[in-house]
Formats: C-alpha cells, structure tokens, sequence
C-alpha cells in the first residue's frame, strides 16, 4: 500500500509484509474490475446473460448498447485521465491525491450524465437498465462531492452499486436467481480486500465507497 506525505511517496508495511503472489492476486483483482469496468460489466450481464431484460433485442443493437456504455463510461474516462497525466494535472495515471481525482471525476460526470440521457429518452430501454445508468450517474457526483474532503475509494463506490444492484434485480425481478447474489458478494469481497491490501487507501474510505455506491444505486431504485 502507497501514502504520501507531501510529495513524498510512502510504502505502506502492510503491503511489502504480505506474500508476493498475494499482493499480485490483489493487484490482479482491482485491474480486472477497474471502476471503469464495471458498468460494461453490469450492462453486459443485462444484455446476453440475463434471460429478460434485453430479451427480443436483436444482437446488432446489443452490441451498439454495449459499446455507448463502454465509450462513455470507460474508454472516454480513460482518455480523460491520460490527458490529465500528459498535461501535468496528474502524476500518474492512478490518480494518486484527492486534487488529481478532481478534473478526470468532474468529465466523468458529464459523461455519465449523457449516457443516462440518451437512454433514457429512448423508448425500447428496460426501466431496470435506465434505473442502473441513473444509480451510477450519481455515484459519481457523490464520488465528486467526498473526494473535496477525503480520497474515497473508487473501487468501492462501484462495488458498491453493483452489489446492490445484482440483489435488488435477484429479489424483484423475473429470470433471477440467488447465483447473482452470490456472485456479486464474492466480487465485493475478493476488490474489497484486493484494495486493503495493495491500495493507498484507509479502510474509512473504502467502507465509505462501498456504502456509497449502494446508496446511489437504492436512489436511483426510489426516484
């Protein structure tokens, strides 16, 4: 785990203390599920694994959806963020300090916003879809607003959304099961302690993103 004091950059103990092959797996875990990621990953689940959101859609139109979320909630944030370490307004690409996160979250928003948008507006999309691009949406803007006082973690605010998401879907919904629930717990569990232990994060702001994303997605569910 990194800190930094100053512009100093500090390993933390708890990572140099654990096994090697632990702290790859960990580094593993939080590249494969990237906050980025993981609205493609949840709006690939609606679209060819779930048996009734999308069903009836023809393939050509599946994939058009899937690359508007890719584009607008992955590959536009990851162009955004390379800007901002070309430009010097990042260090890095991981975005290390809360002043880092400020111009690649704010462009996320609007990027986000848009995608929520345009599907919204379009009569064929499933209620359920709409409400998950919502639910993202603003955790992003509650991303924005905790990252002026303390670096919350982003990985937790996805994760977050997206466990209450796949429980809310397998509790109301049709063509759902407990598999979703247990798949999502165990996606949580496994980033969650990735990010404990190779992250520069306290636990606060890990918890604080887990419980945030969950609050974004229960809002979207309410409005």
């Amino acid at each position: 785990m990194e800190q930094f004091i100053g512009d100093e950059q500090v390993v933390s103990p708890l990572e140099t203390t654990q096994p090697k092959g632990l702290r790859i797996a960990a580094h593993v875990i939080s590249a494969v599920f990237h906050p980025i990621l993981m609205p493609v990953y949840i709006t690939y689940f609606l679209l060819f694994i779930h048996p009734l959101v999308f069903d009836g859609f023809p393939d050509l139109g599946k994939m058009q959806i899937l690359a508007t979320v890719f584009i607008n909630y992955a590959l536009l944030p990851a162009f955004t963020v390379f800007l901002a370490w070309r430009l010097k307004f990042a260090k890095s690409v991981f975005l290390r300090t809360q002043k880092e996160r400020l111009i690649p979250y704010a462009l996320t928003m609007i990027f986000a916003f848009w995608c929520w948008h345009v599907f919204n507006n379009l009569d064929y999309s499933p209620p359920i879809f709409v409400t998950f691009l919502l639910g993202s949406f603003i955790a992003v803007i509650i991303g924005w607003f905790a990252n002026i006082y303390f670096k919350i973690s982003m990985h937790g605010l996805a994760i977050g959304g997206m466990l209450f998401f796949l429980i809310s879907l397998s509790l109301t919904g049709e063509g759902s099961g407990g598999i979703y629930i247990t798949v999502a717990l165990l996606i949580a569990g496994l980033v969650c302690t990735a990010r404990f232990l190779v992250s520069d994060h306290k636990p606060f702001e890990i918890y604080a993103g887990l419980f945030a994303g969950i609050a974004a997605q229960w809002i979207a569910s309410v409005l």
